[in-house]
């Protein structure tokens, strides 16, 4: 299948247009290398130096497509609640565009990554998708009017669409921000021999999916994706930030009480945790374990620092 992967130049992005490619299909970037590197796509991939707020200066390079795979977006919860207005361009505009850009590329397939920020703080879990949505940043309230966009245009337009709700995402090329940022930021700073910081009590539980995982998630069902929908794409197991910086420490070999404590982020949720079962009745779970996932990004950002020495 021909390909478009916006963002792809970034952190799930680029791991999107690896697996695209393994699995035999024609992948086209389209980056403004914002948050990118030129150096993350794979040089079997086609790049098209193009903005998603401005796909009238590049839409007609690059010829008719199969799908759409958008990921390009603004990430970061504290600049959300800095910038709000430029968050909304970019998550919620940026997807309306390309959903447009979809009709006139003559895409039958539209796939975009959500965020776990959708729901905010709740009283129970695991979140299901059927649960009701309470951002509590302006991140989550931008991403989730992005999903709104995609499934009334889907409905519209008979275009099959699917939204997955990414829970913390993490892995090599990660940088270090965003809202599965804590891995990148802690092995950062133990790779460069700095004491990481836990905000808050530490006690805030993620549900960590490694990137991997999530790649496949973006290219699963293409021949047969079902009906517009929203899926989790998470692993259901909670982990707090102390536990994970515990875990972390003993891959790094660094002591276990080698931390800094810090404020509070603002915007943050405390707990969150992502249903699978309905990933699952699509056929798709992850199968990286959080230890061997947390090991592979040690060792990518271990090797990056001794090669900037």
């Amino acid at each position: 299948m021909r390909v478009l992967i916006t963002g792809g130049a970034g952190f799930i992005g680029s791991h999107v247009s690896e697996e695209a490619l393994e699995q035999g299909h024609e992948v086209t970037v389209v980056d403004n290398l914002s948050q990118g590197l030129r150096e993350n796509i794979p040089p079997q991939a086609r790049f098209v130096y193009g903005d998603i707020l401005h796909p009238e200066h590049w839409l007609s390079t690059i010829g008719p497509v199969d799908i759409v795979i958008h990921l390009a977006a603004q990430i970061s919860v504290p600049v959300s609640e800095k910038d709000p207005l430029t968050d909304f361009r970019v998550n919620a505009e940026g997807t309306l565009r390309m959903l447009m850009a979809t009709q006139e590329l003559g895409a039958g397939q539209f796939r975009t990554a959500s965020s776990a920020a959708v729901y905010g703080d709740a009283d129970h879990l695991p979140l299901s998708e059927e649960e009701r949505v309470h951002p509590v940043a302006f991140y989550g309230l931008s991403k989730h009017t992005a999903e709104q966009y995609v499934l009334h245009f889907a409905s519209k337009q008979d275009l099959k669409a699917v939204v997955l709700r990414l829970a913390n995402v993490y892995g090599p090329r990660q940088r270090t921000q965003g809202e599965g940022g804590v891995v990148a930021v802690f092995c950062e700073s133990m790779a460069q021999d700095r004491l990481p910081e836990i905000h808050g009590d530490g006690q805030q539980s993620r549900d960590f999916v490694y990137v991997g995982d999530v790649a496949r998630a973006f290219l699963h069902r293409l021949q047969n994706p079902g009906s517009p929908a929203v899926y989790n794409v998470s692993t259901e197991i909670p982990t707090t930030v102390f536990d994970l910086f515990t875990t972390l420490s003993k891959i790094a070999g660094k002591p276990q009480d080698g931390f800094r404590r810090a404020p509070v982020r603002i915007g943050d949720i405390h707990d969150s945790v992502l249903s699978q079962n309905k990933a699952k009745s699509w056929g798709f779970e992850p199968q990286t374990l959080l230890r061997d996932g947390l090991w592979t990004t040690w060792k990518y950002f271990l090797n990056r620092e001794l090669h900037a020495e």
